[in-house]
């Protein structure tokens, strides 16, 4: 248990049987108590909400278990990983993944979060490498703040780029935002 008071960014609570990550925590003091404004994000659902709790609300803190993996391949609607110090395969689906199937690359590595024995979701790398499959030509004379144009990535997202980067490129992508970040190597 913890006091709502002691909420902060990335902490994980249990609410109605459901587990809610905090994205966005203020701290309003009022005339005769204090309030934690607190922006939370359903975990499985994956939908936000926004609560206030009183600072001595006491909230239940759930402990995730994370486990290093290395996504192998996928079969349709299944992405298989391994993990890296058992080598056991774990299998997950689409909707178990979300976001997170548009930077799954071969060999990627990872955490796969697990809460009570049951898969709650993963935790990328802040930024993943990309090849760009399909994109506009460059112009010559584009400079890096020319603008901005649409481009396809390898795993089929497609992300706004620079006017100078070109069909083949590898991109570096933030997975938190899904933006451009640099040309990679």
């Amino acid at each position: 248990m913890i006091n709502a008071n002691e909420l902060r960014r990335g902490v994980v609570i249990e609410m109605d049987g459901k587990l809610y990550q905090v994205m966005e925590y203020q701290h309003v003091k009022q005339k005769r108590t204090a309030l934690a404004r607190v922006k939370l994000r359903d975990i499985q659902g994956g939908h936000s909400m926004e609560r206030t709790f009183s600072s001595d609300e006491k909230l239940v803190r759930a402990r995730l278990d994370m486990r290093d993996v290395q996504f192998l391949y996928s079969e349709g609607d299944l992405f298989h990983f391994m993990d890296k110090e058992t080598f056991e395969q774990t299998t997950l689906s689409r909707e178990q993944l979300g976001d997170a199937v548009n930077y799954l690359t071969d060999g990627l590595s990872l955490q796969i979060s697990t809460y009570k024995g049951e898969t709650v979701g993963v935790e990328l790398p802040v930024a993943v490498e990309l090849k760009v499959t399909r994109t506009e030509p460059g112009l010559k004379g584009d400079t890096v703040t020319a603008g901005t144009k649409p481009a396809t990535l390898e795993t089929g997202l497609t992300i706004q780029v620079p006017l100078f980067i070109n069909e083949g490129d590898v991109v570096k992508v933030d997975t938190r935002s899904a933006t451009y970040l640099e040309r990679a190597g």
